[in-house]
Parts: C-alpha cells; sequence; structure tokens
C-alpha cells in the first residue's frame, strides 16, 4: 500500500477509495496497514437500512440520496447483495433503481456481496465502512439483504439502524422478534398509501412505545419512497437520533466493542482451515470413541 493512495483516499478520490476497497475485499498485501493507517473519523453518519425483502429498501434510500444532494451532502452506499441461494435478498439488478446517482460525483455506491456469510452481510463491511468514512462522506447508507441474523449484525456497525417494514406486516406486528426492537434505532413503514397503514403505524408505535428507554422512543415514520413522502422526516428523525448517539459514550463503546470482536473473530478464524478440518473429522468419525468437542478443542 502506498502513502499517495492513502493520501488520495483522506482527500475524498473515490478512485483511490474504489482501489482501497478492492485491497481490502482481496486481503491483497499491505491492506492491513493500510487500514491500521486510517485516521479516526467522526463525522460520517453510518446508517443501516435493513428489513425483509419487498419492503421497498433500495427505493427508500434512492429517495434520501435525492433528498441529501439537494442539501449538498455526499452520500455514500453500500448495498450488500446476496451470493448464496438462501439469502433472498435483493438482487444486484435492483441498484439500476439508484441508477439516476452514478455519475454524480457527490455519490458512491458500491455493492459488496455476502459471499454466504449467515448474516446476510459481507465478511469485510466494517473495514470497507471505515475506509468510506475515511473518504470524508457525509453519510453513509449500508443497505442488507434482510435476512437471518443481517439486522442484528447491522446494529453492530451502524450508528442508526432503520427497520423498513409495509402495512401487510401488520398481522406480525405482535410477534415481532424482541431482537428486532431493540435493534431498531427508527421504523419507517414504507409504502403507507396502503390500506390499513394508520392503523398499523399505531400498534407499532405502541409497541415502540413499551420499549422506550430514558433517552430514546423508537419513531414510526411513515414514507411512500417511490412518491418520496416522508423522507424530510425521516432525515430529522436520523439527525435527532445522531445527537442522541454523541453524548452516549456507553452506547459507543458497546459498537466499537462489537466491532473488535467480530474482526478478532474473523482473524482467528482465519487459521482454520476447513478442508483440514473435513479430513480431520471424517478420519475420526468412525471411532467408537468419536467426540467432535475434542476435535473443537485441538482448533482452539
Amino acid at each position: 500500500m502506498s502513502a499517495p493512495l492513502l493520501e488520495r483516499l483522506l482527500k475524498g478520490d473515490t478512485r483511490a477509495l474504489a482501489r482501497c476497497i478492492s485491497l481490502v475485499e482481496n486481503e491483497s498485501p499491505g491492506y492491513e496497514r493500510l487500514l491500521e493507517a486510517l485516521p479516526a473519523n467522526g463525522h460520517t453518519r453510518v446508517t443501516g437500512i435493513t428489513g425483509p425483502p419487498g419492503a421497498g429498501k433500495s427505493t427508500l434510500v434512492n429517495a434520501l440520496i435525492t433528498e441529501l444532494l439537494n442539501r449538498d451532502q455526499r452520500i455514500a452506499i453500500i448495498a450488500v447483495d446476496p451470493s448464496s441461494p438462501f439469502n433472498f435478498g435483493a438482487l444486484l439488478g435492483d441498484r439500476i433503481r439508484m441508477s439516476e446517482h452514478f455519475s454524480d460525483p457527490r455519490v458512491f455506491i458500491r455493492s459488496m456481496a455476502s459471499r454466504g456469510a449467515l448474516g446476510g452481510l459481507s465478511p469485510k463491511i466494517m473495514e470497507v465502512s471505515d475506509l468510506i468514512k475515511a473518504a470524508g462522506f457525509d453519510y453513509l447508507f449500508i443497505e442488507t439483504v434482510g435476512v437471518g441474523q443481517s439486522e442484528v449484525e447491522i446494529a453492530g456497525i451502524a450508528d442508526t439502524t432503520v427497520v423498513v417494514v409495509v402495512p401487510e406486516a401488520g398481522d406480525e406486528i405482535q410477534t415481532m422478534k424482541a431482537g428486532l426492537m431493540e435493534i431498531a434505532n427508527i421504523f419507517t413503514v414504507n409504502k403507507a398509501d396502503r390500506p390499513k397503514a394508520d392503523e398499523f403505524v399505531r400498534n407499532l408505535r405502541l409497541l415502540a412505545h413499551t420499549k422506550r428507554s430514558d433517552n430514546w422512543e423508537t419513531p414510526v415514520i411513515k414514507t411512500v419512497a417511490i412518491k418520496r413522502e416522508g423522507i424530510s422526516e425521516l432525515i430529522a428523525a436520523l439527525d435527532a437520533h445522531r445527537d442522541q448517539v454523541q453524548g452516549n459514550n456507553h452506547r459507543k463503546a458497546l459498537l466499537l466493542t462489537e466491532k473488535a470482536y467480530q474482526l478478532i473473530q474473523h482473524r482467528r478464524m482465519q487459521q482454520v482451515n476447513k478442508q483440514a478440518l473435513f479430513a480431520d473429522v471424517q478420519q475420526q468419525m468412525n471411532n467408537p470413541q468419536f467426540n467432535l468437542y475434542r476435535i473443537v478443542q485441538q482448533y482452539s
């Protein structure tokens, strides 16, 4: 990794940013030194956008881009796309919805494959997020595939997590996962022009009220992203949560600890050769004294 490349990155050069992301994703020689040289950045607002397939996450992000560009902001988007038949999120073709912004120098869009990661996020999502923050963007939106544990994982990366749902989810509101309620800093009811939307919003607000903390009650914002309705209200909620997070050092420490834990876990797992593990298990499984935990201990 050359010093000029880092210098260009810190000046906001998007070509240098794209090059740095490729170095990190491919784990090219010197990529760890690049990451270690990154300065602290508290300027970029990192927002996770998650929710079930079909909720309109890509359309919502597109509407957010349009509004923020009108406010002369620099915006980056990481769109995590599935690379496994078990992940049923948005396909790469859905990025067409953001095509009107591809040529805008204030916008950087990067699609990342989940590469089969069980949580639905790319294994290098944290490192790429830090590279984008170093490039000085005002906002970074991370759109997940919206399956598995991705909702929980995104909470360990984003400053603010927006969970996007639609009115048709009304029947599921009472059985909504507790974990989802815990990580949702903002609920967005998209396609709110559909029938029973108001009733759904009311019930969701009641549920959010019961889960409120001393300094934050999860707001429920109505949007119709395709018509760009409710977008200003959503941005206002993002700004309000940003102000709340800045004064919450305990929460920030928890987020940073989660990031560090996942990075340490990933690096330790790199030392485990899965093919060698398979051969070991296959060799020993017919042994009458076979014990999987003894094998695991050898790799611990």
